[in-house]
């Protein structure tokens, strides 16, 4: 489709799209810390998300979308990350299956789900469960009822399935084969629990679903494996929107740092500082914060571009060219991973020395950054993905960064 037949469907442009995001993102800021206090979920941002169709984004322009690049969309999570952690980091499902659609051949793609993406739903899910011996295992089942099948079990980590119109979930059939569904969220028998407990990513959705008995059609099976190239580039991506998520934090660390020094923040009593922002210690915790922030941003920019040349690969359908980009954004992504771990969490805790005990303040909030950042760490082991970096660089190891699973 041409630029002058897409203008002529009414839907926005690349270009158009991304100029949306700094508004949106504004809006999204607005009562940030007040929602992670009460605990309130963001509702209306994923409503405003779905009317500025920002979720097309990465639709190419060939399947009538804006043809945004993975570069464009993981900046656009990293600056909503710095309104609200908590909603970049709910649109990893949306964006994991828009990426999988968009890059399956035709007849794999699932019936009319280029339509739903442009039409603006928004997709999560749920794989995970609770109290199995070791991550991955499925006890979830789908058994055929008549014409139909019902499907039985609960899920955790349903990431962003509170804020979605469709998830996807994963269940044992008759045969003990895995396989997906994906199916409308208000379908009866799906209960989504909003139980997540954790200290941070509070309003993430993350908790549990209830399967009780859904029905589910035929047409409604999905068949997608972690191992398959496209499956190993979606992992990376996934691994990616965590990363860009809690540098959008640190970027927040930044502003709410500089917002409260000029604002409320004092000298300590030894100090020969006239004011805070005179302090040189203070301005020295703002540069070093600044300088982490700048790093993270600068590896998180540098490993979506290894994922856009995975996409340029797929394009190209050269097996060794495919293979090779693969492998290389596992490990750029590995590597950004790694330095927002050691640089992340330390940047918000230096922001406590910006003042005395007014910094600690519960109204403020601030301890939310430390919290979302090292949750968002906690998704995967860090010192395993250090070590497999190094079996890599060492010995040419390939075998984790082949799984599609945490690289």
């Amino acid at each position: 489709m041409s630029i002058a037949k897409l203008h002529a469907t009414g839907r926005p442009t690349r270009e158009e799209l991304l100029a949306r995001v700094p508004a949106f993102a504004a809006e999204v800021a607005k009562g940030a810390a007040e929602r992670d206090l009460n605990r309130e979920l963001p509702f209306e941002a994923f409503r405003l998300f779905r009317e500025l169709e920002l979720g097309t984004l990465r639709i190419p322009v060939a399947l009538g979308g804006p043809g945004g690049q993975v570069s464009d969309y993981i900046e656009m999570i990293a600056a909503i990350g710095a309104a609200d952690s908590n909603v970049a980091h709910a649109l990893r499902s949306h964006f994991n299956y828009v990426e999988n659609v968009i890059l399956s051949v035709p007849h794999e793609r699932d019936a009319g789900a280029i339509e739903l993406i442009l039409a603006g739903k928004l997709f999560g899910g749920a794989h995970t469960e609770q109290g199995t011996a070791r991550p991955g295992q499925v006890t979830t089942t789908i058994a055929r009822q008549g014409d139909t099948y019902r499907l039985n079990g609960r899920k955790w980590y349903a990431t962003g399935t509170a804020f979605a119109d469709f998830a996807s979930f994963s269940a044992l059939d008759e045969e003990g084969n895995t396989v997906g569904v994906l199916l409308p969220v208000d379908r009866p028998g799906i209960r989504i629990l909003d139980d997540w407990d954790g200290m941070g990513q509070r309003l993430t959705a993350s908790g549990g679903v209830l399967l009780e008995n859904v029905e589910v059609f035929p047409h409604e099976f999905v068949r997608r494996g972690l191992d398959s190239q496209v499956g190993r580039h979606c992992s990376t991506l996934r691994q990616l929107h965590l990363a860009a998520s809690a540098a959008g934090a640190v970027r927040n660390v930044l502003a709410d740092g500089i917002d409260y020094v000029r604002r409320q923040a004092r000298t300590a009593a030894h100090s020969a500082a006239e004011s805070a922002n005179q302090d040189p210690f203070v301005q020295q915790v703002i540069g070093e914060i600044a300088a982490n922030s700048f790093a993270i941003d600068a590896a998180i920019s540098a490993a979506a571009a290894a994922l856009d040349r995975t996409v340029a690969a797929f394009a190209v359908g050269n097996e060794a060219g495919i293979e090779e980009a693969l492998v290389a954004s596992a490990l750029a992504t590995a590597r950004t991973q790694l330095l927002l771990g050691q640089l992340g969490c330390r940047s918000a805790e230096r922001m406590f020395e910006l003042g005395g005990g007014s910094a600690t303040s519960r109204n403020n909030n601030f301890d939310r950054h430390w919290r979302n950042i090292r949750t968002v760490l906690n998704h995967n082991p860090l010192l395993h993905k250090s070590r497999v970096v190094g079996d890599y660089l060492l010995n040419g190891t390939t075998r984790h960064l082949k799984e599609g699973r945490v690289f």
